[in-house]
């Protein structure tokens, strides 16, 4: 079949992209000559016939409301240049994935070719210096190329037979100077020594030349990235300079040797930065400290055991938790980097086989407001790889289904030698769920999930080089793609008990691939390369060995148990194949096409390489000069006049709002939030920290976890040593200001320095920060207890700051967790201190008192609020307790340092009327400083600020990168109220003692737990199904059962999720696409018009529900031009924060437990939320009571204003009904709400649909 191609278009109105790239050329490129954008998707096609093409141009490729269709070719004006952009070839397309399956539902058949390309038309009397520019500026050549604007006779693409894997001819007798040369011209990682022991090994032992793959597979296992091979140097000699802080440093590391000897660490375990950061961990687990370590060979992340309180019953928890890096692969393509760095640091725990439950976001970057002129050559602007990367990152979060709890972003200009992207998480599991055994010869290696192409090949190798301007060009393949839709079908599949105790062992397909995943499963193991599912042909052994392809897990299973894990992994839609036996024979052998290509001697590969060995030398660091003992320049600079201060503090980089970047974030998906990100009711006060609710299927827990982090690159960088010790600090003042127990901590540290190469001093920086977070976990009997290090922050002749980042989790009763916010007027305000000594460290002995006065304090219920002072000192602590709910504060007279100078390690709290500071502070360095007021204003050293001010101020400083407010218009919206018409009754009444409840799971599906446990809790009986789309055989298979299970139901749940890469659309479409097959759609209409049944659509599950046609007519039918739909936000992204909405007409059997007029608060979170529709049909559903429900602001009235319409939906529209009510679609999403979820921010959180829903069959 020849090759089909159409262009998709926004309309005006609907154009929300173009128009913000218009204005990002125009105001950050600065070529004001560009008048117009227009931005168009080209589909190429092959495989599908005519009249399907035809059909599929409204179902998967274009919306008629909202998009133009043309066919073939594009006319442009003479004013007008185009730009096409397409990713490169072999990385992988999620929209022409989403498109394809989209198509084979809708055929039955075969998935057909789709290649996209991303088609921009500049107008505008552009000089070919502004095209070029404009041109560089949309194409990042680690990811995307320009593509050709003719059309391909075939999308069909040859992929040559690879070449058998050639040996290293010559390699045993190569003289240095040849290896070297080797070194180079094969880009090892790896040093000279390591290559030298290589060629001792193969000569004298097994007595032949390698092959490239081994040599490959080597070098990937023994890289910095995969074997902490920069940690695991030995320190042959260490120096100190004379200055008293390299003499505390000193006594410190004296006091290190003493706790290696204390523990019998002899010459076989050398001093090295490994042994630095993991022996706090060793010394209190040996003093009892340490007593709820879940210990096994299996290293997948971090594990505490925990007892969870669940419908008053004690059970035995893992709590699993873990921070991992990608600072390279973002830094050279930020969308791809960011969001492997979510998926990779998900799959450590799920290997642990524990469900992921909440994530954190932390990351370096330049200042992103840098005129991108001013980029450094071989760099992408800073602006593009923040924005970038949010991007990424969140997709990739929003469409799995781990919800964000905290983001924030730390800036630092040395960050622009390499961006520091991290992801930290927790994950949890029943511990009856893991098994952990030893593997036997026999058992079977299956690899599930994703399949195998070239992206990521040499990723782990890329993270431990240094940066060069090359790398943008020169890495592409390092960079690793992800489905997450993929991702999540493996979070369901391990979720499952039967299916985790089947695995004996289990390794993620991160660095390394199949040659470490794999290879690190057992001592001796046979891989058949040719078994592993590759995405297209042509790839060869080395390429099958390495490649990091995302989505994939390796798992060990007893011969018995594999062809029933396969079909386990077949119920949920994924892919399983055995592709390696254990042996007992110690050796490490992969085969290709018939041929040996890998056959290592285990106890070789174990190595490591050879041992490197370094020294180190410890600089002083000048009190004078540090953090502590001066004020940031534009605060000094405006000391005579302290409410100028005031404002200008909020206004810094690392104290403004970061509001537009964390509401990008999905932080409310698995009902388990305790704290939204920014909390009261004006949704304005930033939490310190996350925390969230034990992941329990069946019934409910007050069983939780916090987690928080510290970290300041300006101290680190003036001492590292400081920077370390004040990271953990702060972690824990946070934490303890959360209401936590930093006694019940654990701590994970991230690592991130230059590269070391042989200098002692760049190595006495690691040095000395590893030193400091000893020092405070042995004062404060708090262990790391797992961490990651990246030893290659080095770009030319700039290195990022020395950066040790902590990490801290505590298991809570979530009852007793505070949040950030002031809460009532007329409360005293508390600063406990932690003092600082004449080295200007923090007093860690005071700071262990205060820490667990506070605690006690806090179960008490005394603390109304608390926070950790942090960049901006009391002044920014303040401002940002009170923004939340408008609650000002009067603060006693203080000097002008005490407002604005760093104090780490202090707290702010709001007290209860009952408690008295003397007695519950007694001991303490405290104060009462003030007390908060009902006036919104700050009132200080005979100074007044109004709140207004200062959000202002707090605002502006970030608004043109992470926008919050729109363009739109906001005029006003009427309050609707129906009650004409009486509600919809089950005519049939037939007696049902528990309602059936038939809730579909699609790919990207992410919510489907959510709505069943609220159905479950309203006594209805659910039916959950996973739809299969592997093969036409799957899909026929599948539309067969749901017709079955539809036609058994009384209620179907359309829950949503989210793909096609930026948005939900894709989940909508493909939804309605499968709903539209006749026999389906058949069986709706007999549920809706015989049987007297209920539809719920939210979210996406909403979008389907309109693009099918059920809403709001009550039948199925095509989209035209004229129909309503749901569409991109006017703020252009992805929107997640609580709503408030108000019930305009309780029609519908869904409202049956509302009044009109009700408020309620809910969540949201999505990209395409935005409600349009006709006049004339807007005052249908007006006339005849559909609009259920609006977006109202804080006093309750419809608005079209941002945030609190959030996504510019007409007539403030958040849910409407059909005519008889009887299907219900809406944004909001009702099912994340749960107990003691979301008690930062005011409001009735419960509408009670589901209940309602089930009770109308009652």
């Amino acid at each position: 079949m020849a090759v089909k191609r159409i262009f998709v278009e926004k309309k005006p109105g609907f154009d929300v992209e173009a128009r913000k790239l218009l204005g990002d050329i125009r105001d950050n490129l600065l070529i004001k000559r560009l008048k117009g954008v227009r931005i168009l998707l080209r589909f190429d096609c092959e495989g599908i016939a005519d009249e399907d093409f035809e059909k599929a141009k409204t179902v998967a490729f274009s919306e008629p409301p909202v998009d133009r269709v043309y066919d073939e070719v594009i006319e442009t004006e003479e004013d007008e240049r185009i730009i096409a952009v397409e990713f490169l070839p072999g990385q992988y397309d999620q929209r022409a994935d989403s498109a394809a399956q989209c198509i084979q539902i809708m055929t039955h058949g075969e998935r057909p070719s789709i290649r996209v390309a991303r088609i921009i038309l500049l107008k505008g009397d552009l000089t070919e210096e502004d095209f070029h520019t404009i041109k560089g500026y949309l194409i990042n050549p680690v990811e995307t190329r320009e593509a050709s604007l003719d059309k391909p006779e075939t999308l069909e693409t040859v992929h040559p037979v690879p070449q058998d894997v050639p040996g290293v001819t010559g390699f045993s007798d190569m003289t240095d100077a040849q290896l070297n040369q080797l070194l180079d011209d094969m880009g090892f990682a790896m040093t000279f020594e390591d290559l030298k022991l290589c060629q001792i090994y193969f000569k004298e032992t097994e007595k032949r030349d390698p092959t490239v793959t081994e040599l490959r597979m080597l070098d990937t296992y023994w890289s910095d990235h995969c074997r902490h091979t920069t940690f695991l140097t030995e320190i042959e000699s260490v120096g100190f300079d004379t200055g008293p802080v390299s003499q505390k440093i000193k006594s410190v590391y004296e006091q290190y040797l003493k706790k290696r000897e204390d523990l019998g660490r002899d010459e076989s375990k050398p001093v090295c930065l490994m042994d630095m950061a993991t022996l706090a961990m060793k010394h209190l687990r040996k003093t009892g400290d340490l007593d709820n370590l879940d210990e096994s060979e299996e290293i997948n992340a971090c594990s505490i055991m925990v007892q969870a309180e669940i419908d008053g019953r004690l059970e035995d928890w893992l709590i699993m938790f873990k921070n991992e890096t990608h600072n390279h692969p973002t830094e050279i393509e930020p969308f791809g980097g960011a969001a492997t760095c979510l998926g990779g640091a998900i799959r450590d725990p799920l290997s642990g086989r524990s469900y992921v439950y909440q994530a954190m976001r932390v990351t370096g970057s330049g200042d992103p407001r840098t005129p991108i002129a001013d980029t450094l050559p071989g760099k992408l602007p800073q602006r593009v790889i923040t924005n970038t990367a949010a991007n990424g990152y969140s997709s990739y979060g929003n469409q799995i289904g781990v919800p964000a709890g905290y983001v924030t972003e730390i800036y630092h200009d040395d960050y622009v030698a390499k961006r520091m992207e991290i992801g930290a998480l927790v994950a949890a599991a029943p511990r009856s769920s893991v098994v952990r055994m030893k593997p036997e010869a026999g058992d079977i290696v299956i690899l599930v999930g994703g399949r195998t192409g070239r992206d990521g090949c040499g990723g782990a190798t890329g993270s431990s080089k240094e940066h060069t301007e090359e790398s943008l060009t020169a890495c592409g393949a390092e960079v690793q793609k992800g489905d997450p839709s993929t991702e999540r079908k493996i979070l369901r599949l391990f979720r499952k008990p039967e299916v985790s105790r089947m695995i004996k062992r289990c390794n993620d397909f991160g660095a390394g691939g199949v040659s470490v995943a794999i290879g690190e499963l057992a001592d001796g193991l046979d891989i058949n390369l040719d078994a592993v599912p590759k995405k297209y042909e042509g790839l060869d052994g080395t390429e099958l060995a390495i490649s990091e392809s995302q989505e994939r897990m390796a798992v060990v299973v007893s011969a018995e148990d594999a062809d029933t894990f396969i079909k386990e992994a077949h119920e949920e839609n994924l892919e399983a194949t055995k592709v390696a036996v254990v042996t007992d024979c110690n050796r490490l052998r992969m085969s290709w096409r018939g041929q040996t290509i890998v056959d290592l001697s285990r106890d070789f590969i174990n190595t490591n390489g050879a041992r490197q060995k370094a020294s180190v030398q410890v600089s002083d660091a000048d009190n004078q000069d540090s953090p502590f003992a001066r004020l940031p320049e534009e605060i000094e600079a405006l000391r005579h006049d302290p409410a100028a201060a005031w404002l200008e503090n909020l206004k810094r980089l690392n104290v403004c709002s970061q509001k537009g970047l964390v509401e990008r974030f999905d932080s409310t998906i698995g009902a388990g939030t305790v704290l939204m990100p920014l909390g009261g009711k004006y949704q304005l006060t930033p939490t310190d920290g996350m925390a969230a609710k034990l992941p329990v299927q069946n019934g409910d827990t007050t069983t939780g976890t916090l987690m928080t982090y510290g970290y300041n690159p300006h101290i680190s960088k003036w001492s590292p040593f400081h920077g370390a010790i004040y990271a953990i600090l702060e972690s824990l003042a946070r934490l303890t200001a959360m209401g936590g127990d930093y006694r019940n901590a654990r701590l994970t540290l991230q690592e991130y320095f230059e590269k070391l190469g042989k200098d002692p001093r760049r190595w006495g920086k690691p040095f000395s920060a590893l030193l400091g977070a000893l020092h405070a976990q042995l004062s404060l009997k708090v262990a790391a207890i797992g961490g990651k290090d990246s030893m290659s922050g080095t770009f030319m002749d700039r290195h990022v700051p020395p950066t040790l980042v902590s990490f801290a989790l505590a298991p809570t009763d979530v009852k007793t967790i505070i949040s950030q916010e002031f809460k009532h007027p007329g409360s005293r305000l508390v600063l406990v201190s932690v003092g600082r000594d004449e080295l200007n460290l923090p007093d860690l002995e005071q700071a262990d008192k205060a820490y667990s006065a506070i605690a006690s304090l806090a179960k008490e219920g005394g603390i109304l609020a608390a926070s950790a002072l942090k960049f901006g000192g009391l002044a920014e602590t303040v401002s940002k307790m009170a923004f939340g709910n408008h609650i000002g504060a009067r603060l006693k007279e203080m000097p002008f340092e005490k407002l604005f100078g760093l104090d780490y390690g202090s707290i702010l709290l709001e007290i209860s009327d009952w408690v008295d500071p003397e007695e519950a502070f007694s001991g303490l360095d405290y104060e009462v400083i003030g007390e908060t007021i009902v006036e919104p204003a700050i009132l200080f050293n005979g100074n007044r600020l109004s709140l207004e001010e200062m959000l202002e101020a707090w605002q502006e400083t970030l608004e043109p990168i992470f926008p919050t407010k729109t363009d739109e218009d906001t005029g006003k919206v009427p309050a609707y109220a129906f009650k004409d018409r009486a509600r919809a009754d089950n005519p049939s009444k037939a007696p049902v003692t528990r309602p059936r409840v038939f809730i579909p799971v699609f790919p990207g599906t992410i919510y489907e737990y959510d709505v069943k446990r609220k159905f479950e809790e309203a006594n209805a009986l659910v039916d959950l199904f996973v739809m299969k789309n592997l093969t036409a055989r799957d899909v026929d298979a599948s539309v067969e059962e749901m017709k079955k299970r539809i036609d058994e139901c009384q209620i179907m749940m359309i829950p949503g999720g989210f793909n096609a890469g930026d948005g939900p659309e894709g989940s909508g479409k493909f939804i309605a696409t499968v709903f539209k097959n006749p026999l389906l759609a058949e069986a709706i209409m007999d549920l809706i018009k015989k049987r007297d049944g209920l539809i719920l659509g939210i979210s996406s599950g909403f979008q389907a529900l309109v693009k099918l046609g059920l809403l709001p007519y009550g039948e199925i039918r095509d989209q035209d031009e004229n129909s309503p739909t749901l569409t991109l936000n006017t703020i252009g992204r992805h929107v997640s924060r609580l709503a408030t909405t108000r019930v305009a007409s309780n029609l519908s059997p869904w409202l049956a437990k509302t009044g009109v007029g009700q408020i309620c608060t809910v969540a949201v979170s999505h990209g395409e939320g935005r409600f349009v529709a006709s006049d004339q049909l807007l005052r249908e559903l007006e006339l005849n009571g559909q609009i259920a429900t609006q977006y109202v602001d804080p006093d309750g009235n419809p608005t079209m204003e941002a945030p609190y319409n959030p996504n510019g939906s007409v007539m403030a529209i958040e849910g409407i009904t059909s005519r008889d009510g009887r299907i219900f679609g809406k944004m909001g999403h009702d099912e994340r709400y749960a107990h003691h979820t979301f008690i930062n921010v005011p409001g009735e959180k419960d509408q009670r649909i589901f209940e309602a829903g089930v009770e109308y069959f009652l």
